[in-house]
């Protein structure tokens, strides 16, 4: 929210008042108190008729430091609050020298100077990370009479800010308005559906803004030079997250919020769904799996969306009698061809269902002031919502999924979540304004942990489109309703960078989009993109996603990117490890791997999968594509062709090829098994070993297929000529230099070390 008319003036009726100077500061050894007057205090006088700011700072974590300012502490807070799990009481120490008092956690400390004028400063390893200066620290009423506390952070010259959740606007931040506000948007607007008031930037530090309600950020659009954010309440709280990579921000900020649990390998396949509003009953559900099946095209999880419910009557889940005669006896026969079952859901219940009723008698659904039940019709006629915030309604709710989950049900796409009212009552007292963010949080917390109870650790998997902050724990996420094009394709792919530089490890997307119907082009493009992104869905509103109904060739490219995913399995599943003990994201942006080098900083058309792989999907007609090589030399995964970098290249692809670059001095193991992503992922490896300099070592772990841990790993050392391998590995494995169609060598069983010519 803009407050000021330009530099010089306010906007009408708008007034602000700033933290001027220290006028005491308490502190003990783990935290400090400063109290900040609006006005400079020349005299005793000056402390009468003027409002004063409290400013609490203290550490949570190694690393980072959180603000509260209040202006009136008397205001009540009746919740909710976003979980910090990783929060250590005493983290920070104080140190106090003179009129300077500084608070450190780690190597980042916050000094404030008592001696001068209002200032903030946060350092880190010797130099200033950010600061907050004589308009940073305050409050606002405008001329609706609202209160708003605002904090801002400066901006050095040429700091980037990135992440704010799942955003389709520029990938860069600056000159952006955003509001941390959930709305069923599309993926063509400045709406979104995971609203994470977390930024980062390229200067080492990251800000976390712990209010769960509508946070507006000003960043760089009102002072150019700032970063704003603001809430409409009497206390703001933040947390200043040091790196100094953005790997390591991303790291602390998730130990704080919480990491991402790690997905069931088996999720990792190809999902193919019923598409939303086509027709279907259980022969469509054959024909797909069938086709699929004759085609050479290995299937995962199939999905059934809305209407396997009857109309009017979402959400009841009952099966519709008409389409399903036999849901029972057709999950079990899905279950036998090697399926699992994802059902569509959402936390919404239409006045015709039977659990309206019920949910109205016991209490369980979102209530008006006057005691009535909430309702609309938009989405589903006469729709109520259930309240989590209800204990019992939590358990009702979840009951109704136990059932599914007894009929062969294995996981649930957890729809919307976002439009949610802010005229309403909630069962715990909840404040309506924060709860309109927080919904999704006890959506789909509920849900994920039924999973976890009935399926066990490890098993648990939602489809989710709505989160907020620390939603990254109930993983998998998808970016929602998008077009069907080229550029709706490159709207998705902004989102699902930023979403994980905002703390989540897996995102995924509709293959081929979802409204419309893709030209076999776009569809044969966005194949290659899907099955090169952490969870890969085939996905469509009014039309199907089947790929036969895009040509022959689309049944090829298919199946040919599938089976890469079922080889490259192993090496997914270390990232998603990775995601699940780091916060690092399977899916990362290029500033993320390549924080030093310039030209990454604003690169959102490609993307590292993993660390060693890059990926440029391409986004023309012709096959025509333009990305950026970091330094060395790089090697296309699919062809062997190799580019050497820092350099931008132009090259043209046919529909079975793409920029798929491996990393120099990397190895990508392969699985032998191409038709499934669950196998003996140890037994027959290929190390396929790219660009490998001399000197060069690398450490790579084959991971357990059934949850964490490992089971097998390789160092490989390159000296001179030679290249040298060890294994505590007791399965045949081979190893492959230079491209496909390199040497490649096979070690049997029990082979503990080998050496190999290198390069051939």
């Amino acid at each position: 929210m803009k407050f000021t008319d330009g530099y010089w003036l306010m906007r009408p009726g708008v007034v602000a008042r700033y933290a001027a100077e220290v006028a005491d500061i308490r502190a003990d050894e783990h935290r400090m108190t400063l109290y900040a007057p609006v006005k400079h205090v020349r005299g005793r006088g000056d402390t009468l008729n003027s409002p004063l700011l409290t400013v609490e700072c203290w550490s949570p974590a190694e690393g980072v430091i959180g603000v509260r300012t209040t202006h009136h502490a008397g205001t009540p807070d009746p919740g909710p609050h976003f979980a910090l799990p990783g929060a250590e009481p005493g983290a920070g120490k104080v140190r106090r020298d003179g009129a300077v008092t500084e608070l450190s956690a780690g190597e980042l400390t916050l000094r404030v100077d008592a001696s001068q004028p209002w200032n903030l400063e946060f350092t880190a390893e010797g130099r200033t990370l950010t600061t907050v200066g004589e308009r940073g620290t305050g409050f606002v009423t405008d001329a609706a009479g609202s209160h708003h506390m605002l904090g801002q952070l400066s901006l050095g010259v040429g700091e980037l800010v990135y992440g704010l959740g799942e955003r389709f606007t520029p990938f860069v931040r600056n000159g952006q308005t955003v509001d941390i506000w959930q709305a069923d948007g599309g993926t063509s607007s400045e709406q979104a559906y995971k609203n994470i008031p977390f930024h980062l930037t390229n200067q080492g530090y990251g800000v976390f803004v712990n209010h769960p309600g509508k946070v507006s950020y000003e960043i760089g659009s009102e002072s150019v030079g700032q970063v704003q954010f603001s809430v409409e309440d009497q206390t703001l709280e933040y947390f200043v997250v040091h790196g100094p990579t953005p790997k390591q921000i991303l790291e602390r900020y998730t130990a704080l919020t919480g990491r991402p649990a790690l997905p069931p390998a088996w999720a990792l396949g190809l999902w193919l769904t019923t598409s939303f509003t086509t027709d279907y009953d259980e022969a469509t559900v054959n024909r797909f799996v069938g086709g699929m099946a004759e085609r050479g095209i290995p299937l995962s999880v199939f999905h059934l969306d809305c209407f396997w419910m009857r109309e009017y009557q979402w959400s009841d889940f009952a099966w519709d009698p008409e389409t399903f005669p036999d849901p029972a006896g057709m999950l079990a026969r899905l279950k036998e061809q090697g399926l699992r079952i994802s059902a569509w859901i959402n936390p919404y219940v239409a006045q015709k269902s039977a659990l309206f009723a019920e949910g109205m008698r016991e209490g369980y659904l979102v209530r008006r002031a006057d005691g009535g039940v909430w309702q609309w019709d938009l989405w589903q006629p006469g729709m109520a919502l259930v309240d989590f915030t209800n204990p019992a309604a939590r358990d009702w709710y979840t009951g109704k999924l136990r059932a599914l989950l007894a009929q062969g049900v294995d996981c649930f796409k957890t729809d919307f979540g976002e439009r949610i009212p802010t005229d309403v009552v909630w069962h715990d007292g909840s404040d309506p304004q924060r709860m309109h963010n927080y919904y999704t949080q006890l959506y789909n917390e509920a849900v994920f942990e039924l999973l976890r109870e009935e399926r066990g650790e490890g098993e648990a998997l939602l489809f989710a489109r709505s989160a907020t902050a620390g939603g990254q724990q109930y993983p998998v996420h998808w970016g929602g309703d998008c077009e069907s094009h080229f550029n709706a394709m490159a709207e998705s792919l902004r989102g699902g960078l930023s979403l994980g530089l905002s703390g989540f490890g897996f995102w995924s997307h509709d293959i081929g989009g979802f409204e419309g119907t893709p030209s076999p082009a776009v569809f044969k493009r966005w194949v290659q993109f899907g099955l090169l992104s952490s969870h890969s869905r085939l996905h469509g509103s009014k039309s199907y996603r089947v790929p036969w109904d895009y040509g022959d060739e689309a049944v090829d490219v298919t199946r040919e990117f599938t089976l890469l995913k079922h080889r490259l399995a192993p090496y997914l599943q270390r990232a998603a490890q990775q995601a699940h003990t780091t916060g690092i994201p399977v899916m990362r942006a290029m500033v993320l791997e390549f924080p030093d080098d310039p030209a990454a900083a604003t690169l959102d058309r490609q993307y590292l999968l993993g660390g060693d792989l890059l990926v440029a999907p391409i986004l023309s007609d012709d096959g025509t594509v333009e990305y950026y090589v970091p330094e060395g030399t790089w090697t296309n995964l699919l062809t062997g062709e190799q580019v050497t970098g820092p350099r931008w290249t132009k090259e043209q692809h046919g529909f079975h090829t793409l920029p798929l670059l491996v990393r120099p001095d990397s190895v990508i193991p392969l699985a032998a098994d191409d038709q499934h992503p669950v196998s003996a992922w140890a037994d027959g490896v290929e190390l396929r070993v790219h660009a490998f300099a001399d000197g060069a070592e690398r450490t790579v772990v084959i991971p357990r297929s059934d949850g964490p841990g490992e089971s097998a790993r390789f160092h490989l050392r390159r000296s001179g000529d030679r290249l040298h391998v060890t294994t505590d590995s007791l399965r045949p494995w081979h190893l492959r230099t230079g491209g496909p169609d390199g040497t490649l060598h096979t070690c049997p069983a029990g082979t503990p070390q080998a050496d190999f010519p290198y390069p051939v």
